[in-house]
């Protein structure tokens, strides 16, 4: 044992350099069952010089010898040397992490709006490439250089432009490594989908697909834009006629405005169907969010938002039914782009938008539009109405379904539980809150309509070897599982559910160590005594921030307040700050030392409303369950010290350190 242990020293620490970060964690940075994610990065620039006004065609070509290339007739890349880093600019986008033009979008930056954030897009593509070739027309010239694995091979070069090389724009074409991917294989459904979806967001730009080994060419281009792509995918997916017209809105903020940047905005068409197939798809600057995101919410509050004042002002809605958004939006299709100063994306694959200033962007643009259109047709008003009141009707009934069968045998609730108005269980919460100061916000703070509030002193007992007959001598898990509705049960049983009182049950904890000490505690009492509610899908965790970060006004930046995890994303945030020009020391940073500090709308803001919050679902994945119960009895035993004093000390060199 001594040996092992010293084994773990200072020449154990590795510092990892250039692109080296990608190729060791490239799940971190893309997507990894293809390679098609990659070729996204390259693409998403392409249609970023089209989003500026400088590109009209974007060509790509499957080579036979499964490379890709992808053509542009924008600016070009710069190739002269950087003034600070005293390298060609074109090899520092490509070579280095953290680097690029869209980082600067004060003034007069290159890219006002851009998909681009985390500032790794492309440096990615060519870290997990054997093979990088680009080549840049520019300024009368043609310039080349070539990558390997990352790393430059052959050296800027430039030459005079021939008499029919006298053009602007890049190329890049890159030989995916199959050994960083599941399947090397492009899926080319995925790809033509999003060339078109660039088609159809950048309306005029052609956009090609032409794959060598086929000769199959597929060319895009709309002169009609989102209406007419919607249109046309509704009528693939159903012959139902949609109740009213396509709802078509568009618009950008002024330079006047108080709350955000001049040109953000978006443009939307929704369409209501009575049957069939849905259409959703949502962007923001051209690239697409697959998972949605805080813009797809702000649609869906503003559109919500408009019909029930519709409803409300010519009295259309029966006795006894209350309105949703869901029930607005269970009919509903849409394709919506939206345009954010500085998105803020979940992870580097960007599937879902987080920019909490997003969801009051569209909303604020949605709802006045949608509003003043229903009051001018007041006919396409009440058949709209009429649909979403018959969706409310039937909601309605379905929870009252749930009612009936949960009406025997109630247990008397705790006290101290500060229920919801809602019996739909499918979107009630409950919220399991560390300590009572934090409990009061958090009563302030939700909605009361489905969010229910349990407030938790102390530590919570370690149940993992406590007898399940015992376990009700706890207050707080006796609170816990007569307000959830489910009895204590084992692991491969079959507990009655009928009585299950919310659809999710929310861990929120303060966002240090001593919350992250009660998660465990929590989640060893639902592994071990109520597994068929994780098995579900019903436990989640909150995630707080631990620091807000108020940045003040900047060019068309507004004052802005962000709100990071941990310190990890407080580094990161800084770093991006500086990136974008912003002057070091102007920034200031609170650190929350517990929920109890923030207030009602922050809570609100940060941890507990669907459209903003980061909550993760618990699952037990893919697991040796025998193996799994021997490591909890190791970690949460109560005479286990020696074995985890041992475990510690042989694994410690394992331990991962991000530097």
């Amino acid at each position: 044992m001594a040996t092992r242990k010293s084994d773990y020293g200072e020449s154990s620490i590795r510092v990892l350099k250039g692109l080296e970060p990608v190729r060791q964690r490239p799940g971190m940075y893309t997507r990894t069952e293809n390679p098609l994610h990659i070729l996204q990065e390259v693409i998403d620039n392409a249609a970023d010089e089209a989003l500026a006004g400088f590109c009209r065609e974007i060509a790509v070509t499957l080579h036979a010898d499964a490379s890709v290339s992808v053509d542009d007739d924008g600016r070009g890349i710069p190739v002269g040397l950087h003034p600070e880093e005293g390298v060609p600019v074109i090899e520092i986008v490509f070579a280095r992490l953290h680097a690029g033009g869209k980082f600067d979008k004060a003034g007069s930056g290159a890219y006002s709006f851009s998909g681009g954030l985390h500032g790794v897009g492309v440096s990615v593509t060519n870290a997990l490439s054997r093979r990088m070739e680009v080549t840049v027309w520019r300024d009368g010239a043609v310039h080349r250089i070539a990558f390997a694995g990352g790393d430059v091979a052959a050296p800027l070069a430039s030459q005079g432009a021939g008499r029919g090389e006298r053009r602007s724009g890049t190329r890049v074409r890159a030989w995916p490594d199959p050994k960083y991917f599941d399947s090397p294989a492009i899926p080319q459904p995925a790809l033509a989908q999003l060339l078109r979806s660039k088609a159809v967001l950048l309306p005029g730009v052609k956009v090609t697909l032409f794959d060598e080994k086929s000769g199959r060419r597929e060319v895009w281009q709309y002169a009609q834009g989102l209406r007419g792509y919607l249109a046309e995918s509704l009528a693939a997916l159903s012959e139902a006629e949609p109740v009213i017209p396509l709802f078509e809105g568009e618009q950008s903020v002024g330079a006047d405005h108080d709350t955000f940047a001049e040109g953000e905005g978006a443009h939307w068409v929704v369409a209501w169907t009575e049957e069939g197939g849905l259409l959703r798809e949502s962007y923001v600057n051209l690239i697409p969010t697959s998972a949605g995101g805080t813009h797809e919410s702000g649609l869906r509050e503003g559109l919500f938002a408009a019909v029930k004042g519709f409803v409300e002002l010519h009295n259309l809605l029966p006795k006894g039914i209350r309105l949703l958004p869901e029930d607005v939006f269970a009919r509903a299709s849409f394709v919506l782009s939206a345009r954010v100063l500085d998105p803020q994306f979940q992870g580097q694959i960007k599937e879902r938008l987080n920019s909490r200033d997003a969801l009051r962007l569209v909303a604020s643009l949605a709802r006045p539009q949608l509003e003043l259109w229903l009051n001018q047709h007041v006919e396409h008003g009440r058949r709209l109405a009429e649909l979403v009141i018959r969706q409310a009707q039937a909601r309605s009934r379905a929870a009252q379904k749930v009612e009936k069968k949960k009406g025997s045998g109630v247990a008397v609730l705790p006290g101290k539980l500060t229920d919801c108005e809602s019996t739909d269980v499918a979107r009630n919460e409950l919220f399991l809150v560390e300590g009572d100061s934090a409990g009061g916000s958090a009563k302030m703070g939700r909605d009361k309509a489905f969010q229910a509030i349990l407030p938790l002193r102390g530590k919570v007992l370690n149940t993992w070897e406590t007898e399940r007959d015992r376990l009700f001598a706890n207050n707080e898990i006796h609170d816990i599982a007569v307000a959830i509705g489910v009895d204590p049960h084992a692991a491969g049983t079959a507990p009655d559910l009928t009585n299950l009182r919310y659809g999710r049950i929310c861990i929120l904890s303060d966002a240090d160590v001593d919350g992250a000490h009660i998660q465990v505690l929590l989640l060893t009492l639902f592994f071990r005594h109520f597994p068929v509610l994780i098995e579900r899908g019903h436990v989640h965790v909150a995630r707080p921030p631990l620091y807000r970060v108020d940045v003040p006004a900047q060019g068309k930046r507004p004052l802005r307040k962000l709100y990071c995890l941990d310190d990890g994303e407080l580094q990161h945030l800084e770093d991006k700050l500086r990136k974008e020009g912003v002057r070091e020391g102007s920034w200031s940073i609170s650190r929350f030392k517990g929920l109890g500090e923030m207030n009602a709308a922050q809570l609100w803001e940060t941890t507990m409303n669907p459209d903003t919050r980061r909550l993760l679902a618990v699952r037990l994945g893919d697991v040796d369950a025998a193996a799994t119960r021997e490591r909890f009895t190791m970690l949460m035993g109560k005479g286990e010290a020696a074995s985890r004093r041992a475990w510690l000390e042989e694994r410690g060199n394992e331990a991962e350190v991000d530097i």
